[in-house]
């Protein structure tokens, strides 16, 4: 069986489509960082793991006779008890969604599989990973019947059933790739924000899960006028930063006003790891999308690799937990 991956974090991705459509399609989607700490639900990061991990899902497409799904991977038992209780998964949903956009005529039955490498309620994009391999492998199997621009609004809907209200933060890179800020205009969801290629993004998942409306809930629905001031401040300063280069400036402005002051409390452990980044000379520290999962930044890989040691020793709380070495792409 051959099958054509869809490389589907591109910087500039390749919209020389296909005239047919191909009998097995697979896409893979990357883990994201929703937020980045500076810019909660307009800033995202498409993350991949140094040693070749391929943290994110992978969805295939093939030709068959009818309609089915099949799930495997090692994150799959988590999605078990939605299976078994006769509920969609979210690609069987991503599915029916995308052939209802589809003319009745170019419809045509086929097997969706998903490989669950990424645990649920982890912070990291979990089912923004899901929604982007599912929509652009089905894109592709369909000979691309929609555009990019029509992909990325399609995934947010997906996303947003989920999450109960439609952000871009993490399906924007998992598609596209890099650091992604949403502008939400009528021409453009997001446009690209130049990184530093030299950081490196120590993510540690401590093993147990948080719904990320459970989170959301945890934020109060007025803020104060200077703390407004003081998130658009760093958010601006952090995007004029990262065009000019200028790491130190980003650094400093790098910081959660908005969400972790009310969610960090909720995330066992997470503010002694962040003390004890900063004692081991980490340059900046946060929660991933709505946690558990946190992240700190280095410019140094010695440092990256000593921050994965206390972190895999203090931070992860049993088996399932994990800690990756990551830079953007």
């Amino acid at each position: 069986m051959s099958y054509r991956e869809l490389i589907i974090w591109q910087k500039s991705p390749n919209t020389n489509h296909a005239k047919r459509s191909l009998a097995n399609v697979m896409a893979f989607a990357p883990a994201s960082i929703g937020n980045i700490s500076v810019g909660f639900d307009i800033l995202g990061a498409a993350v991949y793991p140094i040693d070749g991990t391929k943290l994110g899902d992978t969805v295939t497409v093939s030709s068959a006779d009818e309609f089915s799904f099949e799930m495997t991977g090692p994150w799959c038992n988590k999605l078990a008890d939605l299976k078994d209780s006769g509920k969609k998964n979210l690609v069987q949903a991503c599915a029916e969604y995308f052939l209802e956009q589809l003319p009745e005529e170019k419809r045509k039955p086929f097997k969706i599989e998903l490989y669950k490498n990424m645990p649920v309620g982890s912070g990291l994009g979990s089912s923004a990973s899901s929604v982007v391999a599912a929509l652009s492998a089905l894109n592709q199997f369909f000979a691309n019947p929609f555009s990019n621009d029509e992909l990325l609004v399609m995934m947010g809907k997906m996303e947003g059933s989920v999450s109960g209200s439609i952000h871009y933060d993490n399906v924007a890179p998992a598609f596209l790739g890099g650091i992604q800020l949403m502008t939400l205009t009528q021409s453009q969801i997001s446009v690209s924000v130049p990184y530093f290629e030299n950081w490196y993004w120590v993510l540690a998942y401590p093993g147990i899960s948080l719904a990320t409306s459970e989170m959301r809930a945890l934020l109060p629905q007025k803020y104060e006028r200077s703390t407004t001031i003081e998130f658009g401040r760093n958010i601006a300063a952090f995007i004029q930063a990262s065009y000019t280069k200028n790491e130190k400036l980003a650094i400093e402005v790098l910081r959660d006003v908005l969400a972790e002051p009310y969610r960090k409390s909720r995330i066992p452990g997470f503010e002694e790891a962040v003390q004890q980044m900063k004692e081991i000379g980490m340059l900046a520290s946060g929660i991933s999308g709505s946690g558990p999962t946190m992240f700190s930044i280095t410019d140094s890989l010695d440092k990256a690799k000593e921050a994965k040691k206390l972190l895999k020793r203090n931070y992860v709380q049993n088996s399932e937990g994990f800690v990756h070495i990551c830079q953007i792409k």
